[in-house]
């Protein structure tokens, strides 16, 4: 981690970093996969269990053959976290999301309930290789100075998963994203 994410994380929740390495790879795969994916539910380890999400997921199990970049890259990522800003993750889980056109979106919410053991980190790889203005579907994290960001190929966004509330706005083109929560047990 550099300086600049360390500090990021630890004053306002979050970073962004504009090349994650395995994105180009999953997408293709996440693509490919689209007919394989179920309709979303809300974790009970999200602290928002009422948000609205019109999305369609599909988890990743660790020793997916086509996956393993992804899996090595958020692993990667853990180590990271750790030594730099010493979170203590232990482990990890991966979630492809795939958005349809036509204003799909998840409205605002947190991944974790705050003061419960669970989900400590979010890490969200775009998977979109062409993305323009007009296709929506940005991530807007509510922060003191609210924050949107492009859903553009291998940008990697992460925060805190009790601490930044966060939402997709509607999606006017298919959109796809890789998750990863991050727990420390």
């Amino acid at each position: 981690m550099t300086e600049a994410e360390i500090e990021g994380l630890g004053r306002d929740g979050w970073f962004m970093r504009e090349a994650f390495g395995p994105a180009a790879a999953t997408a293709t795969v996440a693509q490919a996969r689209v007919g394989a994916y179920h309709a979303s539910r809300v974790s009970s380890d999200a602290g928002s269990g009422s948000a609205s999400r019109s999305d369609r997921t599909q988890w990743v199990a660790v020793d997916d053959p086509d996956l393993g970049a992804l899996h090595e890259g958020f692993e990667a990522l853990r180590v990271e976290v750790n030594e730099g800003a010493w979170l203590g993750l232990t482990r990890f889980d991966v979630q492809l999301a795939h958005y349809a056109s036509g204003g799909s979106g998840y409205a605002p919410h947190l991944d974790a309930a705050r003061g419960r053991p669970g989900r400590r980190l979010t890490a969200v790889s775009f998977l979109n290789p062409v993305w323009q203005a007009t296709d929506g579907g940005r991530l807007k994290l509510h922060l003191e100075h609210p924050v949107e960001i492009d859903p553009r190929l291998g940008h990697l966004v992460v925060f805190l998963s009790e601490r930044v509330t966060h939402e997709v706005l509607p999606t006017f083109a298919a959109r796809f994203a890789a998750t990863a929560w991050y727990y420390a047990d």
